[in-house]
C-alpha cells in the first residue's frame, strides 16, 4: 500500500523531463540518456512526497470524496506519520542524488516540492492561482530534462508546454466542479469560485493559444521547418481531449486518460516517433 501511496500510475506526467532528449537527439549519447532516466526517476520521487503530503493535508476532506476515498491514507489502510516519514527519506535522497548531477537541477527540483508545499497549504485554495501552480509543475519538469543533460530549451517550448498544462489543470476543474457541483465546497472551497461556463470559456482561451504557440514553434525553434507536419498531430490531441471533457464528461485524470483512450495514446506516440524520425532525417 506504500507504493501505492507514491501514486506510480502518475509518474508518466514526468515524462516530461525527455523532451529535451528528444528534441536534441542527434547529439544526444548514452550518459544523456542516462541522465535523463536518472532525472526521471528523481522527479517522480520528489513528486511523490507532495503526493504524500497533499494526501496527508487533505485526508478528511478526501473521505468525503466519491474517488479519493480510496486512497490509502484516506481509507486508513496505511498509517498517515509513516507515509510522511517515506517522504521525507525520498526527498533527501532525491535531492543528494540530483546534486551529484546537477547543482542547478538539484535546486529546481527543491522550488518544485516548496512550490507545491505552498499548494498543499495555502494556494490551492487561491482561484486561479491554483491552476496556474498545477501547471507551472510541468514547466518545471521540461526545464529539469534540459538541465540534468545540459541543454535549454527554446522559449516557444516552453510557452507551448506551460500552455498546455493550464489546458489540463483548467479541464481537471471543470471535471471536479461537475462531478461535485451538487456539493462543491464539501471537498474543496475553491470549486466554489468556479463554474462550467467560466472553466469552458477559459478552455477557449488556452486551447487557441497553445496551437497557436506550438505553430510558432516549429518556425522558431531552429530546427527544420518540418517540424510543422508533426502540428496536425497537436491538433487532434487537442480536439480529442476537448471531445472527452465535454461529451465524456472526462479530464479530471490526464494519466488516466493517456492510458485508457486509445486515440489520445496512439496520438502521443505517433507524435513523439515523429518528432524523432523528422529531427535525425530532416534536419
Amino acid at each position: 500500500m506504500y507504493f501505492i501511496q507514491l501514486r506510480p500510475r502518475q509518474w508518466t506526467k514526468n515524462l516530461l523531463v525527455f523532451a529535451a532528449l528528444i528534441f536534441s537527439i542527434k547529439k544526444s549519447d548514452m550518459d544523456m540518456l542516462f541522465h535523463s532516466i536518472v532525472g526521471f526517476f528523481l522527479f517522480c520521487f520528489v513528486s511523490s512526497c507532495v503526493y504524500i503530503l497533499n494526501d496527508f493535508v487533505d485526508r478528511e476532506a478526501d473521505r468525503q470524496h466519491p474517488e479519493k476515498c480510496r486512497r490509502p491514507m484516506a481509507s486508513g489502510a496505511i498509517n498517515p506519520y509513516a507515509a510522511l516519514l517515506l517522504g521525507a527519506v525520498l526527498l533527501v535522497f532525491s535531492l543528494t542524488t540530483a546534486l551529484t548531477l546537477s547543482p542547478l537541477f538539484s535546486l529546481l527540483l527543491l522550488v518544485y516540492f516548496v512550490l507545491n508545499v505552498g499548494y498543499s497549504f495555502k494556494l490551492k485554495h487561491v482561484v486561479i492561482v491554483d491552476v496556474l501552480i498545477v501547471a507551472s509543475g510541468f514547466v518545471l519538469r521540461a526545464i529539469g530534462g534540459g538541465l540534468v543533460i545540459g541543454v535549454s530549451l527554446t522559449p516557444w517550448f516552453l510557452i507551448c508546454t506551460l500552455l498546455l498544462s493550464i489546458f489540463l489543470a483548467i479541464s481537471k476543474r471543470r471535471h471536479e466542479v461537475h462531478a461535485l457541483q451538487n456539493d462543491k465546497g464539501a471537498h474543496r472551497k475553491v470549486l466554489d469560485f468556479y463554474s462550467i461556463e467560466l472553466l469552458n470559456q477559459l478552455n477557449s482561451i488556452v486551447t487557441t493559444a497553445t496551437i497557436m504557440s506550438y505553430a510558432l514553434f516549429t518556425f522558431t525553434s531552429g530546427h527544420t521547418i518540418h517540424l510543422m507536419w508533426t502540428l496536425v498531430f497537436v491538433l487532434y490531441g487537442v480536439f480529442r481531449y476537448l471531445y472527452l471533457i465535454h461529451m465524456e464528461n472526462k479530464g479530471g485524470k490526464p494519466e488516466k486518460v493517456l492510458f485508457e483512450d486509445r486515440h489520445i495514446l496512439v496520438t502521443v506516440m505517433l507524435y513523439a516517433f515523429s518528432v524523432v524520425v523528422i529531427l535525425i532525417y530532416l534536419e
